[in-house]
């Protein structure tokens, strides 16, 4: 939640009323407080946190369980405070067994997301659009999400459970077993099914129509890409685009990084000169100073805003 702000219902409850609504939800993904900040103040109303980009942006690592609850769960949180639209985030495997799954909710709880996905691959996991994958057995899986669906019933009963199968793409898997998995995990108390990897748009519509509950899907990797027509027309309940932000990152830096090293300070310059334009372009604004003076007036003593006379720099609004 932004720093002085609130709002009326919780995050959990809201994405519910939004889930409610029968209309496809498309969630960009973020990997840091930073770029769910920008997402939000481009208008998405709810937003997802990527496991892979938390990975590669805290650890440098890739997405094959290198990461930990405690790393996750930290990002989810400092996301989650951030911004005040709904969160959903990943929670790989739930980190371990039902046990381990039953501390993982709690936690994502406890850093006010307002859902996760828990995915039935064997530990350490990996990208879901990566080769290589395994996955447990059903009877483990489906005990996995009937820990987090008691789990969070008897703390947040709107928090979002999303049961992730990736056996359409594992060794030894088929979309059958994947759909059958999805249908178990939704009656072990999931709100959504997701399955993923689709090679085709034909896989997408076979999922939607033999999977008894919403769907959640991924809209990256080897699977196709939809409009929200298409969505609507197939029966998608909720599509995340988790890889877009990051890739356009990575891009972007990498560019800025070899225009320093040929240009040095003049490349900086140019990139100043550029953003003045932007919509975001002045970045202390962006970041929040106006409102910390707002709150120093409300707050502070009449003589705090005496050290603004005569300083140099980005001068935050007075509000009095």
């Amino acid at each position: 939640m932004r720093l002085g702000q609130g709002s009326a219902a919780r995050p959990t409850t809201r994405f519910r009323a939004m889930l409610a609504r029968g209309t496809p939800l498309v969630l960009p993904g973020c990997y840091n407080a930073l770029t769910a900040r920008i997402l939000e103040h481009a208008g998405h109303e709810a937003i997802y946190m990527t496991g892979y980009g938390t990975s590669l942006s805290l650890l440098g690592l890739p997405d094959a369980g290198l990461i930990t609850l405690t790393e996750m769960a930290m990002n989810a949180r400092l996301i989650a405070g951030a911004i005040t639209a709904p969160l959903i985030a990943d929670a790989d495997t739930g980190f371990g067994n039902a046990i381990n799954v039953v501390r993982t909710v709690e936690e994502y709880i406890r850093a006010g997301v307002a859902g996760i996905h828990i995915e039935d691959q064997v530990a350490p996991k990996r990208c879901g659009h990566v080769a290589g994958r395994e996955v447990i057995g059903r009877e483990e899986a489906v005990a996995k999400i009937r820990a987090a669906s008691e789990t969070r019933a008897a703390l947040d009963a709107d928090f979002t459970l999303v049961a992730r199968t990736d056996a359409r793409g594992a060794h030894g898997g088929s979309l059958d077993e994947a759909i059958a998995r999805a249908n178990l995990f939704l009656e072990a108390g999931a709100d959504l099914a997701f399955v993923e990897g689709p090679a085709s748009r034909a896989e997408i519509a076979e999922v939607c129509r033999r999977v008894n509950g919403p769907v959640f899907y991924n809209q990256t990797g080897i699977s196709p890409r939809l409009s929200e027509a298409d969505m609507a027309e197939l029966g998608i309940a909720v599509t995340i685009l988790p890889g877009a932000v990051l890739r356009q990152t990575i891009m972007a830096v990498h560019d800025l990084a070899v225009a320093m090293k040929q240009q040095g300070a003049l490349a900086e310059a140019e990139v100043d000169a550029r953003t003045k334009v932007h919509p975001l372009g002045n970045v202390h604004l962006f970041a929040g100073f106006d409102r910390i003076r707002a709150l120093e007036e409300a707050f502070l003593p009449a003589g705090a805003q005496e050290k603004y006379a005569g300083t140099l720099g980005h001068m935050p609004e007075a509000k009095g």
